[in-house]
């Protein structure tokens, strides 16, 4: 059996039940005091970390009498945050003292940034990471810690867009806890995207549920799409990149024309990953972004949905060369079109990136009122 002293997210207790696998009710929990250490926000990121200072005192809880499994579980949880256990000496807020380990991050490994407020992580963050957590926890005894800590940013992400979903519209006729029955969900596949599956039954339009039906889903994320458009000049510039199940499905010409895009990072608006994007990928400053749909790019295979933009900018002086992060292997080239260019390939057929026709077709119904705002005509 082994005493854990908690100080940041896991003091967040159902998600201290989601990971150690235990009811809160069978949980020894004491809220307690680790002396001379203060917790701090991680810069950038929405966990903290915990450092030595004299006079300081972190605050958290102090979990008794777990089990082998149990921190095994939390170890493996903890393990994709490259964590250590350490042993010291926590008060009890009731009384006492009591030797605990706790989870010590690698030193040099983060920049601390705010002093940590679990009240404000849970107000922003729990819902995201008991997403979160539970598709982490599913991977438990099928990956090491090791092999789970380059997957957690995707984890995130993902988890970030399943909680932005869950506040969008609801059907004003069927409700989902009624006409959805899922008999098992299974994680199938983890690595940038995931693969989701489940064997579920819906109600059909004639008021009878379907027979259970096995689908499955690629689970990717919110996107941002920006077709930057300068309407002084008429003209937009799209990318040029390599993708590769373009490739695989054995197109013979697996370079594809697209408008900037990008997936948006938890905490990211759609609106700054646009802006993000449109300079990591183009070396563009958008100045307006005029919004032109917000749309699953297909419903039938995947999770994704799309925020489509029509950026307006300066493209009379576009950075040269290619674009993009080499650290996620991106290699692009840009390419400024005239609209007359642009819309020409788009009824020769010679696009074949769904969001680039999409963002188009808008800006044909919305040119006249960009141009003549441009202009003051």
């Amino acid at each position: 059996m082994a005493d854990l002293f908690f100080y940041g997210t896991l003091c967040h207790v159902p998600l201290l039940e989601l990971v150690a696998g235990r009811a809160r009710e069978e949980l020894d929990l004491h809220p307690a005091v680790l002396p001379d250490h203060a917790a701090y926000w991680v810069e950038g990121e929405a966990f903290p970390l915990i450092r030595a200072e004299a006079g300081g005192a972190a605050r958290g809880l102090l979990a008794r009498g777990l089990s082998e499994a149990e921190v095994a579980r939390l170890a493996f949880y903890e393990g994709g945050f490259s964590f250590d256990l350490t042993p010291k000496t926590v008060h009890l807020d009731a009384g006492g003292t009591a030797q605990a380990r706790f989870f010590l991050a690698h030193d040099g490994l983060w920049q601390a940034g705010a002093p940590w407020d679990l009240a404000e992580w849970q107000r922003l963050w729990a819902p995201v990471n008991m997403r979160a957590a539970a598709e982490i926890m599913d991977w438990y005894g099928r990956l090491t810690p090791d092999e789970m800590a380059p997957r957690f940013g995707p984890i995130q992400r993902r988890a970030f867009s399943q909680v932005l979903a869950t506040h969008r519209l609801a059907d004003p006729v069927r409700d989902v806890a009624r006409d959805v029955r899922v008999a098992e969900h299974r994680r199938a596949y983890l690595k940038f995207f995931a693969v989701d599956e489940m064997d579920l039954q819906y109600r059909r339009h004639d008021g009878r549920m379907s027979t259970v039906l096995n689908r499955a889903a690629l689970l990717v994320g919110e996107a941002s799409v920006v077709m930057p458009y300068d309407p002084r000049l008429d003209a937009v510039l799209l990318v040029e990149q390599f993708r590769a199940p373009v490739f695989m499905v054995g197109d013979p010409n697996p370079w594809v024309w697209e408008p900037v895009a990008g997936l948006v990072d938890a905490g990211e608006t759609p609106e700054e990953c646009a802006r993000r994007e449109a300079m990591e990928e183009a070396g563009l400053t958008v100045t307006r972004l005029e919004p032109a749909g917000k749309v699953y790019s297909s419903t039938g295979s995947s999770s994704e949905f799309l925020n489509l933009y029509i950026g307006i900018c300066d493209l009379s002086q576009v950075p040269s060369g290619g674009g993009g992060l080499v650290s996620e292997g991106e290699d692009l080239r840009s390419r400024v079109l005239s609209y007359d260019e642009l819309m020409a390939g788009v009824d020769a057929e010679a696009f074949r990136d769904m969001p680039l026709v999409t963002t188009a077709l808008w800006l044909a119904r919305h040119r006249d009122r960009l141009r003549a705002e441009a202009t003051g005509a």
